[in-house]
């Protein structure tokens, strides 16, 4: 299904763990997916975007996987109705009433979340094995069919998945047992074992692939679910994987593992000294392109072919990285190593390498000229892999010319965020000019709120903190909102904030997304880029999204959002 330009669109942003409902386990699943898929057709909107939903690690980051292929098993809706290999007598004496009340309070408990869906899904693996797995059950061939389809990288997955609670939880495949540190060493050590024992970690294997088939079968089921009611679904792939990943313990040989990619210094994102001076030290491994390519890229093919199964669209993180990735000749735990020195020092550290671009910087017309061709072929090769699968490109950041008319060529909208798309004078460009083939936002998950940055322009102002400029940034905003004759209120009021919506809303743009937290004006983060705070991946909404249109003050800003969207001519139907 390749959605067309022609008809303007737009949606709403959430990542699934902030979704919150009745019977959520402390985390949102795909029940509320499918709550916010109705709650997105009541209201016109066409579009429900939200955040990468592949297994993560242990710092709970959708862009740090421990699998680019799997799906996070935290997303799984686990009751009885949604996952009937489980009875509601075990339900019950698992998830017991206390825990429940406790983890649906405030933000994600990841442990206890966790562990809690962890011993849920046993249970019904239990159950799977006893009723359907030595049976010919139409669920025992659905599952026998899901792990044939999928054996091209379901079993590595399961394997490390294994080794990893071998080794005591830890993805850190450098530092596991010496035999565990490959695929081929490791499937030479299970066949030592006594037979006993390769049989409980074959099981253990078989119960990994188990929780990947109902994650699969629930997804595919939204996915569906919103097509009927015309709400398409945008998900998200990173450019990188995690060092500690399944991918890479798998694929040692598509992966450059001398350097890690990240992005350069920049005006935008200053959280903390290393990144103002050095940049983003994301910690993914480089890609070895020249090996991908001798095999036609067939492990980023699988990666597209996952994601095009359970979303419409799907936006690819970091599309700079295809051209050209910054890259770091050490890993980020060796930050503060680095931080004092200078770039002699650095150098000298590091066997004359420093920071920079890879393949090439784009120092030269030549230079760029290959890094614009690498991007092109590499996103040909992903389309192709798409299908019918829209794919959209965050194309944010420091962006070489060449990558906005590739883009256009390809026919791939890019990225409009109004604070970074700015005339001379420092106004934010009007959105009436922006590229038809783009999406226009006002915050992405990594931006602040609209409602948050405007609180701390009036806190800097009465610190002192560059007053001027935060007072010219008010007015900025306002002027974007089409209010130009008035001045600053300390309040983020109903009228500066519709009046952003409806420039974002009547913007060129074929697309139109505005995170939930804009809608509702409300200030909190999902993430702080190039911090590790423990609020990063965790912060859920306050009321259930049953709550959404019955509580007074977010069902009148629901109420502007859709009527917004029927102005503008985003709502597919009128």
């Amino acid at each position: 299904m390749k959605l067309s330009p022609e008809q303007s669109l737009a949606g709403v942003l959430e990542p699934v763990f902030a979704i919150r409902t009745e019977n959520d386990l402390g985390i949102g699943d795909t029940d509320g997916v499918r709550q916010m898929i109705d709650w997105c057709a009541r209201h016109g909107l066409n579009i429900f975007q939200t955040l990468p939903i592949n297994e993560t690690s242990d710092d709970n980051s959708p862009y740090n996987a421990i699998s680019s292929l799997a799906l996070e098993h935290s997303t799984i809706a686990i009751t009885p109705a949604a996952l009937p290999d489980i009875t509601a007598t075990l339900f019950k004496q698992i998830a017991k009433p206390a825990l429940l009340v406790e983890l649906r309070v405030g933000a994600v408990n990841y442990p206890k979340v966790k562990a809690l869906k962890r011993k849920l899904l046993d249970a019904a693996f239990a159950g799977f094995l006893k009723k359907h797995f030595n049976a010919e059950t139409k669920r025992a061939l659905q599952f026998r069919a899901f792990m044939q389809e999928n054996a091209d990288w379901l079993s590595d997955y399961a394997l490390f998945r294994v080794l990893m609670e071998e080794n005591g939880g830890s993805p850190t495949w450098d530092r596991w047992q010496p035999e565990h540190r490959g695929p081929r060493r490791a499937r030479t050590w299970l066949l030592s074992l006594p037979e006993k024992r390769r049989d409980v970690l074959s099981r253990k294997q078989l119960f990994f692939a188990y929780v990947q088939w109902i994650a699969f079968t629930q997804w595919q089921d939204v996915k569906a679910y919103g097509a009927k009611k015309k709400v398409y679904l945008m998900g998200d792939i990173p450019f990188g994987v995690g060092r500690y990943s399944a991918d890479v313990w798998a694929n040692r040989g598509i992966f450059d593992l001398d350097w890690s990619g990240g992005a350069p210094p920049e005006r935008t994102f200053k959280s903390d000294p290393f990144t103002a001076k050095w940049g983003q030290n994301w910690g993914i491994p480089n890609y070895r392109w020249d090996e991908l390519r001798r095999h036609n890229f067939d492990w980023w093919r699988v990666r597209v072919g996952n994601i095009q199964k359970v979303f419409h669209f799907f936006r690819i993180d970091h599309v700079l990285g295809l051209f050209r990735i910054y890259s770091f000749p050490w890993t980020p735990d060796r930050n503060a190593e680095f931080l004092p020195m200078n770039e002699t020092e650095a150098a000298d550290r590091c066997g004359g390498r420093l920071p920079g671009f890879k393949q090439f910087p784009d120092d030269t017309h030549e230079h760029k000229a290959v890094n614009q061709a690498q991007g092109e072929e590499l996103l040909r090769m992903i389309q192709e892999a798409a299908g019918e699968t829209t794919v959209v490109a965050e194309d944010l950041g420091v962006v070489p010319e060449y990558v906005p008319p590739t883009l256009e060529m390809l026919g791939i909208p890019g990225f409009r965020i109004p604070m970074l798309f700015r005339n001379h004078d420092g106004s934010y460009s009007d959105p009436k000019r922006y590229p038809r083939l783009s999406l226009a936002q006002p915050a992405t998950h990594d931006h602040t709120p609209l409602a948050l940055m405007w609180a701390e322009c009036w806190a800097n102002i009465d610190a002192g903190e560059s007053v001027e400029h935060n007072r010219a940034e008010l007015r900025r905003m306002m002027h974007f909102a089409g209010l130009h004759h008035e001045e600053p209120q300390r309040e983020f009021n109903e009228r500066l904030h519709e009046g952003f919506m409806r420039a974002v809303m009547h913007s060129h743009s074929w697309i139109a997304v505005f995170q939930i937290t804009d809608i509702f004006a409300q200030t909190e983060r999902f993430n702080t880029p190039g911090s590790t705070s423990n609020a990063n991946w965790s912060h859920r909404l306050s009321h259930m999204v049953k709550q959404f249109d019955k509580t007074p003050a977010l069902a009148v800003k629901t109420r502007m959002l859709s009527r917004l969207a029927k102005e503008s001519g985003r709502r597919v139907g009128g």
